[in-house]
């Protein structure tokens, strides 16, 4: 055990965490350079075509340090998006120790201070390391007395690399081999096997990642999950090579894979504990947090054929999301469909591609809301998130709506317009100080419901791209909301309706109007878009009608004749519009979800 060495890397995006593990495996010659491939850990197209890493990965690097020792160096690349915090902190709970990441250019962000609090939550080793230090605009001396000065590190202990040319990375593992501390563990104790990560493969059931905190697991055990008492029997363990390496057993501090023929990801929690049925442990290991959905949306197929693919692909997702919730929803104007709790917006924009791409479903979204307190007047409490709950107004004593704590790390000269922002949205309790000097971290109390419809994107637009932000939940408090509903034609249409602050209430109606007019295509008929609330319109917007040229055989002649056919067109015009009906195309659902301001 004492030449295992696990750990994870952390930072904010894009400062290089997958470019760094791509060195380090080229280091360890696991890899040929004719194989080599950029991003080598993250396995989905999406990942790599937005440079983004989605799923947490493992990878046992076998190193030969300079004392003649072989170690195993087990690294975990985690992602760095807010959203995807969650699997951030079940892969650092099997680790002893962190590489805190810092871009040498853009210094220590926001994302970089969360991933640091959750490290030490975890009592981890930390090594800084300083990578992007062949940038022109790199300041590394400047960036390592930050990291002294906001962060409380060792600015001895401070690496300096660059993952994209393989600078510093032998003095890099020197230090990981160094520094961060053996794993603890009893190999002769019984086994509790904690669970990070769980994959779905078609062929062999459910791939557990787990980290062996006491024991040992082998082939054809009879594994149980303390949580819900499931037993399975062993069919394969072994280690994380770039492909999986079948191994005969493994023991206490080591990093791998399970197999054990489970067809269903719903047993393998992530954060559960696994023990042998025949020698089970006294207690399971300290669990994690239930992760919470923060942003909910309904999705329904275009086609209502797909209704059953997109119920096996939502089960099929489940398996590899821990994350992602969803039952079964209704609509009027779009059939049935599954109401989809989500972590953020990149979260849910994730899933919506990869059902899209990995199983060939079109959908339609509804507008993403938050989840909502009514106190009605006869004492009960209901939980909304979905605006067709929406109560009977004349029953509502209060609502409540969730606060986030907002931290913004910028540039001084932005501090104007991001404060403007966060009033525009309802921002209160503003504080700010300056960790060094040119730069400001303002936190504000703001209302989530108005952070994930487009508040990111604007904040990097306000600040060219220099702004960072992170955000933790606080708590409800009182609101005035009211449902917005939009009208086609006259109809409702339910899958347009948005829960929203009243004075916000007018500028979103006529933005969804606006919005829906450049989408809808032209009729034979006059179409009124409104907006309303209750039964009063507050936004209203018109489709002018296509006019098909019905005199085009008049050549010359009287102006009577032409007058007698735009007559009866108008008359039949009047009779279809009592008949029309109005197609949405998928386009519209999605226009009103765009940003208002571009």
């Amino acid at each position: 055990m004492k030449n295992i060495r696990n750990f994870s890397i952390i930072a904010h995006i894009d400062h290089g965490k997958s470019t760094l593990a791509d060195r380090m495996i080229q280091y360890c010659k696991l890899v040929s350079d004719r194989e080599f491939k950029d991003q080598l850990l993250d396995s989905m197209d999406i990942e790599r075509e937005r440079g983004i890493t989605i799923k947490s990965q493992t990878i046992c690097l076998p190193y030969k340090a300079k004392d003649g020792q072989t170690y195993s160096l087990n690294l975990v690349d985690t992602p760095g998006h807010v959203d995807f915090s969650y699997e951030v902190s079940r892969a650092l709970s099997s680790c002893e120790g962190a590489l805190l990441l810092i871009d040498a250019a853009q210094g220590v962000e926001a994302q970089t201070l969360a991933n640091l609090y959750l490290a030490m939550e975890n009592d981890l080793e930390i090594i800084p390391v300083i990578n992007k230090i062949d940038l022109p605009s790199a300041e590394p001396e400047k960036i390592a007395l930050q990291i002294e000065e906001d962060l409380g590190l060792d600015a001895s202990l401070v690496q300096f690399c660059s993952a994209k040319l393989g600078t510093g990375i032998p003095q890099l593992f020197e230090t990981i081999v160094q520094h961060l501390p053996p794993p603890k563990g009893n190999a002769e104790a019984p086994l509790q096997a904690l669970i990070f990560d769980a994959n779905y493969d078609s062929f062999r059931g459910t791939l557990i990642s787990v980290r062996i905190i006491n024991g040992k697991v082998k082939q054809g055990d009879v594994i149980r999950f303390m949580s819900n008492g499931r037993e399975y029997k062993v069919d394969e363990v072994g280690i994380f090579r770039l492909h999986k390496e079948p191994q005969k057993q493994l023991s206490a501090g080591q990093v791998g894979y399970i197999l054990a023929g489970i067809k269903t990801v719903q047993d393998t929690r992530p954060g559960d504990t696994i023990t042998l049925r025949d020698a089970p442990a006294a207690s399971p290991l300290p669990g994690f947090k239930e992760v919470q959905q923060v942003v909910f949306s309904s999705l329904y197929p275009i086609s209502t054929d797909d209704y059953e693919d997109l119920a096996a692909a939502l089960e099929k997702l489940k398996l590899n999301d821990a994350a992602l919730t969803f039952e079964k929803d209704s609509s009027v104007a779009l059939g049935f469909g599954f109401r989809c709790g989500f972590l953020g917006l990149l979260h849910l924009e994730v899933i919506q591609e990869r059902l899209e791409r990995e199983f060939d479903i079109s959908l339609i979204l509804t507008v993403p809301s938050v989840q909502y307190i009514f106190h009605l007047a006869d004492g009960t409490v209901k939980h909304v998130d979905n605006p067709a709950h929406f109560p009977n107004p004349a029953h509502i004593v209060k609502i409540e709506e969730p606060f986030i704590k907002a931290t913004i790390l910028m540039p001084e000269k932005y501090m104007g317009v991001v404060m403007t922002l966060c009033i525009e949205r309802r921002g209160e309790n503003t504080s700010f100080h300056y960790p060094t000097p040119g730069r400001i971290e303002l936190q504000c109390e703001l209302p989530l419901a108005e952070v994930i419809y487009d508040f990111y994107d604007r904040l990097k637009s306000v600040t060219q791209g220099y702004g960072s932000f992170d955000y933790e939940m606080l708590d409800y408090r009182k609101s005035d909301l009211v449902k917005l509903d939009i009208l086609v034609n006259g109809e409702y249409v339910d899958a347009l309706s948005q829960l929203v602050h009243r004075d916000n209430a007018r500028a979103r109606g006529l933005h969804a109007c606006e919005m829906l007019k450049e989408e809808i295509p032209r009729q034979m008929f006059k179409i009124a878009i409104q907006a309303a609330i209750g039964g009063t319109i507050i936004a209203r917007t018109t489709i002018s009608p296509l006019r098909k040229d019905v005199t085009a055989k008049c050549y010359g002649g009287d102006i009577s004749r032409k007058r007698k056919l735009l007559e009866k067109q108008k008359a039949g015009k009047k009779r279809m519009k009592t008949v029309g009906n109005v197609d949405i195309p998928q386009t519209a659902f999605l226009a009103v979800l765009k940003s208002e301001q571009k």
